[in-house]
């Protein structure tokens, strides 16, 4: 489970998520999408609340997971929601680190 998974350092050169691992990860990681950006894959996902002390809390609380596992998000904070975008800059591209915080944030380490 990417839940128990730590990220591990990713440098240059580092192995991208193949399009034959992409379908069992995307099952792990509900109510993400991928999304083209700028010609980079980037797994991406909107979360509603109820006003904008609530959306910042939680965008705090990503943080928090982005900083123990030292692999930190794209956080856009608006009232009422948070879009997180996750792509890994080194490989300009999706790594298995991506899926592994999308996966905390899910199980709600961060909600």
């Amino acid at each position: 489970m990417l839940t128990e998974e730590k990220c591990v350092a990713c440098r240059a050169g580092s192995t991208a998520v193949t399009e034959a691992e992409m379908p069992g990860l995307m099952e792990q990681v509900p109510g993400w999408d991928v999304v083209q950006s700028g010609g980079i894959g980037k797994l991406t996902r909107e979360f509603q609340f109820a006003n904008f002390a609530d959306a910042l809390a939680f965008t705090n609380r990503v943080g928090a997971v982005a900083e123990a596992e030292n692999h930190h998000p794209a956080i856009l904070t608006e009232w009422g929601r948070v879009t997180v975008s996750l792509w890994t800059h080194t490989i300009e591209g999706l790594h298995r680190n991506d899926f592994v915080v999308a996966a905390k944030i899910n199980a709600g380490e961060a909600v």
